[in-house]
């Protein structure tokens, strides 16, 4: 089953929800920011969401999101391409984020349904300029629900040289009150070194023997027995069979694999996340409420030379494929 129809006002604009259902599954998104909305396994919550657009937008802005034109951080919101510097918003302490003060999470975009597909396709064009970007960017997304397997296909085609950098942004909870004794595994053998803003040093940092080895399946708490939390990009291992699961996640007898095509893994536990409204059936959602696993290019690479170029053009346009499978 996949169907339209309306789910909530703001500012006098209408945010549309599409539901897609398999077996087991239910998934219902927005066309408010490409946003998924709610997860269902057997009728239980897999992600944290809300049923108002007012709560999301005030409480839950980067959840479910569609993060661009670049995700994670750009270091002082500066940038150089071509001979012009460009300086976008400030919007994470001293640096951008997720596209600045609105991003690609921020819009309504055009959505419809593909019913014998079980797909919901959203498309946006953002114009030159906007968010502080050169360029205008023609954005599709196509979601796709295949029993238990949900499937992102990403396209941008820009009409000149411009940075992008997507990444789907839910905020993964696996039945539990929090995350911390969920078991990850990333197949990752090493990891970016940030500053104390968050932006990478440059330093690409062996795993082995520190909170940020993964690859074996390890408890959250037992990584990171001081509660402090993990927000940092994960190399994924060059060369890696990418018919394997990039990432495990598992609670209980529920268990997560996700796929990708990116190079990173943005791991954010969400250390101090505290929301004073109700989430999903009724949930409150705490500190270690949920994690996010971004698959996408390293932060702030538009200014770091030795990492993977997020660079797209006419004739280079930005791909992505990512699939996540909860069972």
């Amino acid at each position: 089953m996949t169907e339209l129809h309306e789910f909530d006002r703001f500012e006098g604009r209408t945010v549309r929800e599409g539901v897609v259902e398999d077996g087991p599954t239910r998934i219902s998104m927005l066309d408010y920011g490409c946003v998924l909305r709610d997860w269902r396994l057997n009728g239980a919550p897999m992600v944290l969401g809300f049923d108002s657009i007012a709560d999301h937008r005030q409480y839950g802005a980067s959840f479910g999101i569609i993060a661009g034109r670049v995700a994670n951080r750009i270091a002082r919101g500066r940038f150089s391409l071509g001979g012009q510097d460009y300086q976008l918003a400030i919007n994470n302490g001293p640096n951008h984020l997720h596209g600045g003060l609105t991003g690609l999470g921020r819009r309504i975009w055009d959505m419809e349904a593909d019913s014998a597909a079980r797909a919901l396709r959203f498309a946006y064009h953002s114009p030159d300029g906007e968010d502080g970007y050169p360029g205008a960017v023609d954005f599709e997304v196509i979601v796709s629900l295949s029993g238990t397997k949900l499937t992102y296909r990403m396209r941008a085609v820009p009409d000149r040289e411009t940075p992008i950098n997507l990444a789907q942004h839910a905020y993964y909870s696996l039945g539990e009150a929090n995350v911390r004794r969920h078991e990850l595994m990333l197949d990752a053998e090493s990891y970016t070194p940030v500053d104390d803003t968050l932006i990478p040093t440059g330093e690409i940092a062996p795993v082995a023997g520190s909170r940020f080895d993964f690859r074996q399946p390890r408890r959250i708490e037992d990584a990171d027995p001081e509660a402090a939390g993990h927000d940092h990009n994960f190399v994924l291992r060059p060369g890696r069979d990418t018919s394997a699961p990039a990432a495990e996640l598992r609670a209980g007898e529920r268990h997560l694999r996700l796929w990708t095509d990116q190079p990173g893994i943005q791991l954010f536990t969400a250390p101090r996340l505290d929301v004073p409204v109700p989430g999903l059936d009724g949930r409150r959602y705490g500190a270690f409420a949920g994690l996010c696993m971004e698959a996408q290019h390293f932060p702030d690479s538009v200014n770091q030379p030795g990492f993977p170029s997020i660079l797209h053009s006419p004739d280079r346009p930005y791909t992505q494929v990512l699939e996540v499978d909860i069972a």
